[in-house]
């Protein structure tokens, strides 16, 4: 018998505290993705919800200007000419939200069938709210998500009606209050031992890889796998322009245009949104 010895597998935690609504989440998307496949398999990427908008009563976001629905509206689309992450902020003079705590407690039900449905939920709700203007705080709206991505529709109704789901809700938002989490997006970046770095609000990619090699106290090497335009939509399906031009490191004028081949050859569909375009994957 040889005796083999191999180096540990580091591992790293990205806990990410968002909400379903929050604007500067939604402009990290692809962000966070660029930061998944550079960095997997060693690190995971875990969301928690913290609980930005429990009602209007008594709300106010001076540093943003808004205190009633209408004054979001402006927010979200400067955020998104500045992000390129679309956002289409008439949702909150059509049908405004009233809280995001129905959909914070949908996306705690859908994570009882398993993380990967519960990042899709996630994710589509998003879509949901941020593309299409629905309002996410309704719940035939959670409903119909469920059944977009395919969970068990039945089970997460009853789960999102039961008391125990919004504890663990309320669980979160008292553990990240304990974290020193303050406003979202909050990522914190712990190793095995439970030590770490935050990075509070929307920051420049380079932001969350420098916290990620402090905390591994080593300049971490990502990644070299090298994807095309097609072989993103085939592996996340429906994508923005700039999530695409972010994971490519290419410029808009150069993404745009090979988008554009690929819907002219019939690979792709292409989505026109209130500020640019989503693509679509054609099988």
């Amino acid at each position: 018998m040889v005796k083999v010895e191999l180096a540990p597998v580091r591992k790293f935690r990205v806990i990410y505290y968002t909400d379903p609504i929050c604007s500067a989440c939604w402009a990290l998307e692809p962000y966070i993705r660029k930061l998944e496949e550079e960095y997997a398999p060693l690190l995971t990427i875990e969301y928690r919800m913290g609980g930005l908008l429990p009602g209007w009563e008594h709300f106010s976001d001076g540093g943003n200007g808004i205190s009633k629905p209408s004054d979001v509206a402006h927010h979200w689309e400067e955020i998104a000419e500045q992000s390129g992450m679309s956002m289409d902020g008439d949702v909150w003079l059509e049908d405004p939200l009233h809280s995001s705590y129905p959909p914070s407690i949908a996306f705690k039900a859908a994570q009882l069938q398993g993380k990967e449905q519960a990042d899709a939920y996630l994710r589509r709700l998003r879509e949901m709210v941020f593309l299409e203007k629905v309002n996410i705080a309704k719940e035939e709206a959670l409903i119909q998500a469920s059944i977009d991505v395919g969970l068990d529709t039945e089970r997460f109704k009853r789960s999102y009606h039961d008391p125990a789901t919004a504890e663990l809700f309320y669980q979160e938002i008292e553990e990240g209050a304990e974290l020193g989490v303050r406003g979202f997006p909050t990522i914190l970046i712990v190793d095995e031992e439970g030590q770490g770095a935050r990075v509070s609000g929307y920051r420049p990619y380079q932001h969350y890889v420098e916290a990620l090699n402090k905390v591994a106290k080593d300049a971490l090497q990502p990644n070299q796998k090298v994807y095309t335009a097609k072989q993103l939509l085939q592996k996340y399906n429906f994508l923005g322009t700039e999530e695409i031009r972010i994971m490519l490191d290419g410029s808009r004028e150069e993404t745009l245009a090979e988008l554009q081949r690929l819907e002219q050859a019939g690979l792709v569909e292409c989505v026109p949104v209130k500020f640019g375009f989503f693509w679509r994957n054609v099988n």
